[in-house]
């Protein structure tokens, strides 16, 4: 189904040689770029040659907007990696591109694959009045030859941990799409200005159940919680246990939701591939379409800009 699809990948970091094993290992044909080899001259020159059908952008977040608009120049569809912005206006020039691509492209929010949140977006929500999504991980411990001062999440423009775990933002968005006003405190380091090492972002709105997203760089267990508050049901999900509990006054229901993780990030490629070929994407009722997700990343990008630095912590990255 793939074979006649070529795919770029532009950035060559972790994220970019994932998605371009993956495409190869769905059938189609890719060539990675780092944006360290010649930038967008080279980026130019691959993308006018037409021997590509689509594009993944998966570098640093402030490399973005210039890319978007060379695909768009080309008609060329893209999956642009999340965050796709942290500044709204950028944001704004970013979605200026024309809709029809738009609808051809596809926003990296991979966890909308997740069975655990496709699962709660099924429920009935109606009776939540408080909602609570939580990650948390060392960021020293990320990856094998991780350097955390040498990353893109260390740069005061783009860096920080509520850009790089926003997934957890647009999750909440997903359930509570109304809940679209934002604060934010953060918690930061004397040695990385502007860089937050955890955030705790309240989000509410009109109609709707308020509630917060934690996230941080910090805790010795990596954990990721979805905990929903009702009047008709208590849901908590333990994501990295892969345990599901939702408490009703007859008693406990425990979900079977087996995952195994890359299958999210094939799932989402899947689609993007399926709309590059013109072809019909999943049922995937979460579909991050461009298209249909500005409003999850423009909350992201106003929760980045509403961070207000409360307290720093010592003495605990590389």
């Amino acid at each position: 189904m793939n074979e006649h699809v070529n795919i770029l990948v532009i950035g060559a970091g972790s994220i970019g040689k994932r998605h371009h094993n993956n495409i190869l290992e769905l059938g189609g044909k890719s060539q990675i770029m780092s944006w360290r080899d010649g930038g967008l001259d080279r980026a130019t020159e691959l993308i006018k040659s037409g021997d590509f059908n689509g594009a993944v952008i998966a570098t640093a977040t402030d490399i973005r907007l210039e890319l978007v608009q060379l695909c768009a120049t080309y008609d060329l569809p893209m999956y642009i990696e999340k965050p796709v912005a942290f500044d709204p206006d950028e944001l704004a020039k970013i979605y200026a591109i024309p809709k029809a691509l738009q609808e051809r492209s596809i926003i990296g929010f991979m966890m909308r694959y997740h069975p655990a949140l496709q699962a709660l977006a099924q429920q009935d929500l109606s009776q939540t009045y408080g909602f609570n999504l939580e990650i948390g991980h060392d960021v020293n411990q990320w990856r094998e030859n991780w350097v955390f001062s040498e990353s893109y999440a260390a740069r005061p423009n783009g860096g920080g941990v509520l850009l790089d775990l926003c997934h957890e933002i647009d999750m909440a968005h997903c359930l509570f799409p109304q809940a679209l006003n934002v604060d934010v405190a953060s918690l930061g380091h004397d040695d990385y200005p502007n860089v937050d090492f955890a955030s705790r972002i309240t989000l509410h709105g009109e109609n709707c159940p308020s509630g917060t997203v934690t996230m941080d760089y910090l805790a010795p267990v990596s954990t990721r919680k979805i905990a929903l508050r009702g009047m008709d049901a208590l849901h908590d999900f333990n994501l990295g246990a892969q345990d599901y509990r939702i408490s009703r006054a007859e008693g406990v229901e425990t979900l079977d939701l087996p995952l195994e993780r890359n299958e999210m990030f094939h799932g989402i490629m899947r689609d993007f591939l399926a709309l590059v070929q013109g072809n019909a994407p999943s049922g995937n009722p979460l579909l991050p379409r461009m298209d249909r997700v500005y409003d999850s990343c423009d909350l992201i990008a106003r929760a980045w800009q509403a961070r207000k630095f409360h307290s720093t912590i010592t003495g605990f990255v590389s």
